[in-house]
C-alpha cells in the first residue's frame, strides 16, 4: 500500500472524565431547580400570516398606482405614435386633442398619489402596525 508523503498527525491523549457529576447532590442540599418551561418557537418574522397580507396589499397598491399612471401616458404615447391625425384635431380655438390629453397626465398622475395615499392608510397601515405590535410582543425589533 502507498504511504503519504506527509507524517500523519500526532494523537491526542483522550480526556479523563472527572467522577464530579454537577447534577447529583447531597442530601443536605435542595434539588436543583427544573429547567423553565419550553415555549414552542414563535413563526419566524417574515413568515408570519399578517405580515404576508401586508406584502399583497402593498405589491396590489403598487401594481394599480402604477398601471394607472403608466397607462395613460402609454396610450398617450400609442396614440401619438399611431394616430398623429387623430390627436391633431382641434377640440376648441388652439387645443388640440394631443395637447388635452398631454395636459390630462399631471391629474390622473396626482390622482394616481392620491389614491394611492388614501388606500394605503385605510387597508396597508393598520395591517402593518399589527405586524409591528405583535413584533414588539416577541421581543423583536
Amino acid at each position: 500500500m502507498h504511504e503519504p508523503p506527509w507524517p500523519p498527525p500526532p494523537r491526542r491523549p483522550r480526556a479523563q472524565h472527572s467522577p464530579y457529576d454537577p447534577n447529583l447532590t447531597y442530601p443536605w442540599q435542595p434539588p436543583p431547580a427544573p429547567p423553565p418551561p419550553r415555549r414552542p418557537p414563535a413563526p419566524r418574522l417574515g413568515q408570519h400570516g399578517d405580515l404576508r397580507k401586508v406584502r399583497r396589499a402593498y405589491k396590489r397598491l403598487r401594481r394599480v398606482a402604477t398601471l394607472t399612471a403608466l397607462g395613460s401616458f402609454t396610450l398617450f404615447l400609442i396614440l401619438s405614435a399611431y394616430a398623429p391625425s387623430l390627436l391633431g384635431r382641434r377640440v376648441s380655438g388652439g387645443l388640440n386633442l394631443g395637447l388635452l390629453l398631454l395636459l390630462t397626465q399631471i391629474p390622473v398622475t396626482y390622482l394616481a398619489i392620491a389614491l394611492y395615499q388614501r388606500h394605503a392608510a385605510r387597508r396597508v397601515d393598520p395591517l402593518a402596525e399589527k405586524v409591528c405590535r405583535a413584533a414588539e410582543l416577541e421581543g423583536r425589533p
